[in-house]
Order: structure tokens, then sequence, then C-alpha cells
């Protein structure tokens, strides 16, 4: 348990810049706190102690404003950083070096009781106030952009934004580049409907200017001219 807990804080320390020593990320940090409520909540759970572990994960939810439901599976290294409003489902899966922002949601869509909560594969990066719906899959090395609503399994190694979130292209979590906080990096979360839409609106400007060059150029067709050309041209 206390490999686990050193591994966790490790993992604050190398992802968040504001970490400045392992007793502050002890002291300071929600997401530390509620993960390690959760692990315990969660041994409780799999023992058969249900009221107990949905006590003692109630007792997270107050104290550090993340939501992580006993039964849910957690990795090792799981950095939830900030934290407030995280809701991790009953059936959920979180692999290792998973991180998580703020208000994140790995939600379920269904009624039925079994696997109906997201499977999050190991390296993710998922955004502040992104949903994850569903028993889909989110592959290894993949990005959630802040904000994005995710329906569908995401590839490993793709970067996904918008609602519904569609891909951008592969671009995968690699810890020899720059750490991609809150899924993306700045001017790289382009709306893939919005990139499209910008196209067709220079597309649709270039065939007007072209238009109005070609009606300049056309000659003069016989009545298109005034009252006393029309009169010449009849008689």
């Amino acid at each position: 348990m206390f490999k686990t807990l050193a591994d966790d804080i490790q993992a604050v320390v190398e992802r968040d810049p504001a970490a400045r020593s392992k007793l502050e990320v002890m002291l300071c940090y929600p997401g530390v706190h509620a993960v390690m409520l959760h692990r315990l909540s969660h041994a409780l759970w799999r023992r058969g102690w249900l009221v107990s572990a949905r006590f003692l994960s109630q007792i997270a939810r107050w104290l550090t404003g993340i939501e992580i439901h006993p039964g849910a599976q957690l990795g090792r290294r799981l950095l939830i950083d900030h934290g407030m409003g995280v809701v991790i489902g009953e059936t959920a899966i979180v692999g290792d070096n998973v991180t998580l922002y703020q208000q994140v949601t790995l939600g379920g869509v269904s009624l039925d009781p079994g696997k109906r909560h997201p499977t999050v594969e190991d390296d993710v990066v998922i955004g502040a106030g992104a949903a994850v719906l569903g028993p889909l899959t989110i592959g290894k090395g993949a990005r959630v952009g802040s904000n994005a609503v995710v329906l569908k399994d995401v590839p490993a190694g793709a970067t996904v934004v918008g609602i519904p979130a569609r891909p951008i292209g592969p671009q995968p979590v690699i810890k020899e580049t720059c750490f991609p906080a809150y899924g993306t990096a700045p001017g790289a979360a382009i709306d893939p409907v919005a990139r499209v839409i910008d196209r067709l609106t220079e597309r649709l400007e270039e065939l007007g200017a072209r238009v109005a060059e070609l009606e300049q150029q056309r000659p003069a067709a016989p009545g298109d001219g005034s009252d006393e050309e029309r009169r010449i041209a009849a008689s």
C-alpha cells in the first residue's frame, strides 16, 4: 500500500510543475487524498463490505470534491490534477500513468447492471470538463481535449476534441516531449468540424469573387441595354 502511495505522489511530482516537494503533494493535493481513500474503499468493496465502502467513498467526496465509486478499478501512478468535480463510475477501469483534470466524468449511459462505464488504458490524458460516456475504450496514449464529449472508442495514440469528440490526428502522449496538459497543446486542438467550415467559407469567397469577375467580362446580350437601345434594335 505504501509503495503504491509513493508511486502516486511521484507521479504528481513528475507531471505537475507546481509541485515543489513530496511533502507538499501529500498534504495539499486532493487528488492524492481521493485516490488514497479510494484504494481503501475499493479493498472493502472487494471483501463484500459494500456499505462501509460506500460510506468511506462518501467521506472522500466531502473532503476532496472528487467522487470515485468504490467499485472502480484504478491503476498505478494516477494523477487527478485539481480534481474538483471529477466523477468515476462503478465499472470504470483506469490504467497506469493516467492523468485526469478537474470536472472529468467517466460516466455510464445505461441502466444495465453489467459494464457500463469507460475503460481508460495506460498513459491517457483527459482534459478538464471532458465527459467519457458508456462502456467504451480510450486507447493507450490517447488524448481527450478539454470539454470534449466522447461517445465511441478512441484509438491508441489519437487526439479527440469537440462535441461529439472527433479525432484531429495521431498525437500520442510521448514522455520525451512536452507533457500535454489538459489533453492538447495550445493552438493544436482545432475542432475538425470548424476547420472544414473555415475551408468551405474560404472556397465560397473565392467562387464569389470569380463569378463577379466573369460578370464584368461578359459581353452585353440583346435586351440587356437601355430602353433606347431596345427601340433601336427593334426598328
